[in-house]
């Protein structure tokens, strides 16, 4: 696409966001693809309408508040990438701009207050923990409180599951492989800490040692993906420091994989950015490496067959290119047949903070996303990212479908353990 955007003015992303508004010929392939249109029915509320109205923002020729409605309406969940015919690298575009475009606007004092309270809790998981008991608490009344925070509310599994502390270092057992570090993730840790469990039993017995570095921090994609270029950069910064020396870097969440494979774009035109790459480079999805290791080991046969749906979490097929790994690692199990969702390329709304952000749009592929599960009539359905299981299972939920909803690592384990 021509443009008259001067990359030198918009600083360390001109370069990388003025490749892809080039890139784009406007063939309209990514329509079909996008959830948000299916939802909005807008040109303007697709990748390439978004496409030029950043062009026009960035060329000065529109008002970056008449975009942000259709800005903020993407989901990032960059299924718009595989489907480019011209490989347009989307995400080079909507996250810098989001960025840059954070300094100008100006938001509602409830959209700041809400912003606020989701950074300072999220990233920490001992302040999410805090805060998710004391939502608990007043659960029950969300219906009084402000539309703003209840979808929130929504989210938290009741109860909390009981907080799991990790150690910084387990022993492979069996002949020792590799030597791998494991991001614990934020709110994972908190929804989940069970994800964390099986991913160290099953790397551990598969013969490689996991360390788990306290000087860890969150990734930083929640804060990238809504613009707070700041509190991403920091957090990237602490990560580079503190993942050194492992043949790998694990991480069991598609949202956190794929925000530190974002660190060289975050930390662009920066001293650390050369550093960034380097980590980027380590850093690989627990299935892919099992997958890479050979599989878990023989697994025992239980003599019953399961049926299971695997749902593609965004950021580890569009934004990882991970498919068919996690896939091969289902299908290892004896009895267990792996079966496609109806629409399985669509977004199931979780999207970081994007059922808090936009909580309708959300809803609507969350459900969609749930039908489509129970009408693949299977017992259960896995994931590789934890918005992905905390959205299935709410929605899920709603609908009293009883169908298991589990990461792709939890049942490998359970599996390896004969359970």
């Amino acid at each position: 696409m021509l443009h008259k955007i001067d990359s030198g003015k918009v600083g360390p992303f001109g370069e990388p966001m003025e490749e892809a508004v080039r890139s784009c010929v406007h063939c309209g392939f990514c329509l079909a693809a996008c959830p948000t249109y299916g939802e909005l029915g807008q040109e303007l509320d697709t990748p390439r309408g978004r496409i030029v109205l950043m062009k026009e923002v960035l060329e000065g020729g529109l008002e970056i508040e008449e975009a942000l409605p259709h800005l903020d309406a993407c989901l990032g969940c960059l299924a718009c990438e595989p489907a480019c015919p011209s490989g347009v690298e989307y995400r080079n575009l909507i996250s810098p701009f989001r960025a840059l475009a954070e300094d100008q606007r100006s938001r509602p004092l409830g959209e700041k207050v809400r912003r606020r309270l989701v950074s300072w809790t999220l990233p920490h998981p001992d302040r999410f923990r805090v805060a998710a008991r004391m939502a608990g608490l007043v659960k029950p009344l969300a219906g009084v409180l402000p539309r703003s925070m209840r979808p929130m509310m929504d989210l938290l599994p009741s109860p909390l599951p009981p907080e799991q502390k990790l150690q910084e270092r387990y022993e492979a057992r069996g002949e020792h492989r590799a030597t791998v570090a494991l991001l614990a993730g934020c709110a994972q840790q908190v929804l989940d800490p069970d994800i964390n469990a099986a991913t160290i039993d099953v790397l551990t017995r598969s013969g490689v040692e996991v360390v788990v570095p306290r000087e860890q921090t969150c990734c930083g994609a929640l804060s990238w993906h809504v613009g707070d270029h700041r509190a991403a950069k920091e957090y990237a910064r602490r990560n580079i420091e503190a993942f050194s020396k492992v043949d790998a870097v694990i991480t069991n969440a598609a949202g956190c994989g794929s925000g530190m494979h974002e660190y060289p774009l975050i930390l662009k035109g920066t001293d650390d950015e050369e550093r960034a790459a380097e980590l980027a480079a380590l850093v690989v999805d627990v299935s892919v490496f099992l997958e890479r290791l050979g599989g878990p080991g023989e697994i025992p046969d239980r003599g019953e067959e399961v049926t299971i749906a695997y749902h593609d979490a965004c950021h580890l097929s569009n934004g990882q290119g991970v498919r068919s790994e996690p896939r091969r690692l289902l299908q290892r199990i004896p009895g267990v047949k792996v079966v496609e969702l109806c629409d399985a390329h669509l977004c199931c709304g979780s999207a970081g903070t994007y059922n808090i952000d936009q909580p309708e749009v959300a809803a609507s592929l969350g459900e969609q996303k749930a039908r489509a599960v129970m009408d693949s009539g299977v017992m259960m359905v896995a994931s590789g990212n934890i918005g992905c299981l905390t959205q299935l299972k709410m929605h899920l939920g709603r609908l009293d479908a009883s169908i298991g909803v589990r990461h792709t690592i939890q049942i490998l384990r359970d599996a390896l353990n004969g359970i």
